[in-house]
């Protein structure tokens, strides 16, 4: 059986990390804040593993003790920063574009620009899974079946719908949910495919494929080019064979990047120490989890729109980037 504790539990083990140090707060600076919030996702999802990942890393570097909020996702962590309810979040770069110029049906039409980039994270990469009794094999199977897109206000809740309508793919019932629950159904019968977005591998994909047999769900050449011109935020690529133990092949993805964001209050030198800590030790973070590979300074220029913070842009051109003036704002 499908042991949706287990994740749930690796999605919370990490934010326990932090709490013993919070009476004993101490920032580096007395002008600091003494605690900072950040908006992760529901159990099943990197983000849940990622934030506190690099939430640790800055929070032994500055002192300030960083807590964690559960929430659908990048377009939550985008409303819950823009309202200051949390400080930190992680978002990818195609909800953010829709937040920055109030596009998108979860936006109500509002600018959200109090949001401001910190540092690259990842690349997150469109594909799904299925059990193989379920007889879904490529994503033109899915017409006609149940298909889960993970939270409602997350990356794939919020592209998923488009990329299926564009590749005239209609299933006859879509679902919203965590990772972890979405999984869940797609074990017990209940949904014949799970479509995610996340940092790879996914670990309700990873934990899906030790308990069943499966099939991975890509794109082929022609769908990715035809979702690649539809929406010019994502982009063609591929995962090795080896993302995955049941693959058995590399997947054709599309994908788009992450970052985190912080609320334009944040002190600027806060800002700057929160970044060079977790850009300069890379290492340890690949360590917490897989998909910090990719967190380095040289991934800053897969953001072409969001203005940077200007204490993260002050450590990302001390580390050799070049981030234009127009590119960053108090």
């Amino acid at each position: 059986m499908f042991n949706r504790r287990h994740i749930l539990a690796a999605g919370l083990a990490a934010p326990a990390l932090a709490m013993p140090g919070l009476a004993l707060a101490q920032p580096r600076n007395p002008a600091w804040p003494r605690a900072l919030n950040m908006g992760t996702a529901a159990p099943g999802g990197t983000y849940a593993l990622y934030g506190p990942a690099w939430g640790q890393i800055a929070q032994e570097a500055t002192g300030v003790n960083i807590s964690y909020r559960a929430s659908q996702g990048p377009n939550q962590n985008i409303i819950l920063v823009q309202r200051r309810e949390v400080e930190l979040g992680m978002v990818t770069m195609g909800v953010a574009l829709q937040a920055w110029n109030g596009q998108g049906a979860w936006t109500q039409g509002n600018q959200m620009r109090d949001i401001r980039a910190l540092f690259p994270m990842y690349d997150t990469p469109f594909h799904g899974i299925a059990l193989k009794r379920s007889g879904v094999a490529k994503l033109s199977d899915l017409n006609g079946k149940n298909v889960g897109l993970g939270p409602r206000g997350g990356t794939p809740g919020t592209y998923w719908p488009l990329i299926l309508e564009r590749l005239n793919i209609r299933p006859a019932n879509i679902r919203f949910g965590s990772g972890s629950d979405m999984a869940g159904q797609v074990q017990d019968g209940l949904l014949d495919a799970f479509l995610f977005a996340s940092g790879v591998p996914v670990p309700a994909f990873s934990e899906l494929e030790t308990q069943q047999d499966v099939n991975f769900l890509d794109f082929t050449a022609e769908e990715a080019a035809t979702i690649a011109r539809a929406f010019p935020e994502v982009a063609p690529g591929t995962l090795p064979v080896t993302t995955y133990r049941k693959a058995g092949r590399p997947l054709n993805i599309v994908g788009m990047f992450n970052f985190s964001i912080g609320h334009k209050s944040l002190p600027e030198d806060l800002a700057y120490e929160i970044v060079k800590s977790v850009l300069t030790q890379n290492a340890r973070l690949k360590q917490a989890i897989a998909a910090g590979a990719e967190t380095l300074a040289e991934n800053a220029g897969k953001n072409t729109f969001l203005p940077f913070h200007p204490g993260a842009a002050r450590f990302l051109r001390e580390a050799g980037q070049t981030i234009p003036a127009n590119l960053v704002m108090a």
